[in-house]
């Protein structure tokens, strides 16, 4: 029987690739009134250095561990007090933004560090005015908040999670629990996210199921532990090492499957 349904929060509820997608356009079409440039390529060569970057800073590892991607790191402010590491990306994220879009701008010809550092303060801007939640999230919560109990269990800081659930406060009143890997110093797929949601529910392995986009984070870790996964193939993936109990195309089927169980 199941009593509680586990839901990842980005781009499972919220569509934060498309908030991330959104940022970019608005910031490097703005960067064409500045400079001659393809708002295009200027997006893929930030994305491309943003991701170096990110992953040559000693927190790294940290991020990787807690689910931080280095898009978020471009607009989150990250500050959480409870770990230093967060202190530490707090200290680092301000030159990374900045060197993110003035590499961005060097390997199209442009040397402009004033404009650079414009453009990463436009793109916070625009990231933090843009929080879209799928067509069908709200649907799907109203139609399941009486008959199951609700966790978010969410991949990443806990301010960076907590001001996208600030801009959609709509949200958090569906939750029992919102359980953030960033509190936990672990994420998903690490078990310690899924115990730790157990343990605050007092439920058992059988009665919950895991509702994610992630094959790797989502369906992997809740698997490992024998939870029932429901994996939302939105973009038409094709599974291969981590095979889902369930696959859907949108959130609204999630109801019919937890129904048929019980």
């Amino acid at each position: 029987m199941i009593k509680a349904i586990m839901f990842d929060l980005d781009d499972t509820l919220l569509w934060d690739s498309k908030s991330i997608e959104e940022a970019f356009k608005a910031t490097c079409l703005h960067a064409r009134t500045k400079v001659e440039v393809d708002p295009d390529t200027l997006e893929l060569r930030v994305r491309e250095a943003a991701k170096k970057l990110y992953a040559s800073y000693d927190t790294y590892e940290f991020t990787q561990n807690i689910g931080i991607n280095p898009f978020e790191g471009l607009w989150g402010d990250f500050l959480d007090t409870h770990d230093d590491r967060f202190q530490k990306m707090k200290e680092i994220v301000p030159s990374y933004r900045r060197k993110a879009w003035i590499k961005g701008l060097e390997t199209m010809g442009i040397s402009d560090a004033e404009l650079g550092e414009e453009l990463s303060e436009r793109f916070r801007t625009e990231r933090k005015q843009r929080p879209y939640v799928y067509e069908d999230t709200f649907q799907v919560l109203d139609e399941v908040k009486e008959k199951f109990q609700l966790i978010l269990l969410t991949n990443g800081s806990p301010h960076l999670q907590n001001t996208k659930l600030d801009k959609t406060p709509e949200l958090l009143p569906y939750f029992n629990e919102i359980i953030i890997s960033g509190d936990i110093g672990k994420g998903k797929p690490d078990s310690a996210m899924f115990q730790h949601a157990l343990r605050r529910l007092q439920l058992q392995k059988d009665e919950v199921i895991m509702v994610g986009d992630n094959l790797q984070t989502d369906i992997l870790g809740a698997s490992r532990l024998g939870i029932k996964t429901v994996w939302i193939n939105r973009r038409q993936q094709r599974p291969q090492e981590v095979i889902p109990d369930y696959e859907v195309k949108e959130l609204q089927e999630v109801l019919e499957i937890v129904t048929n169980i019980n």
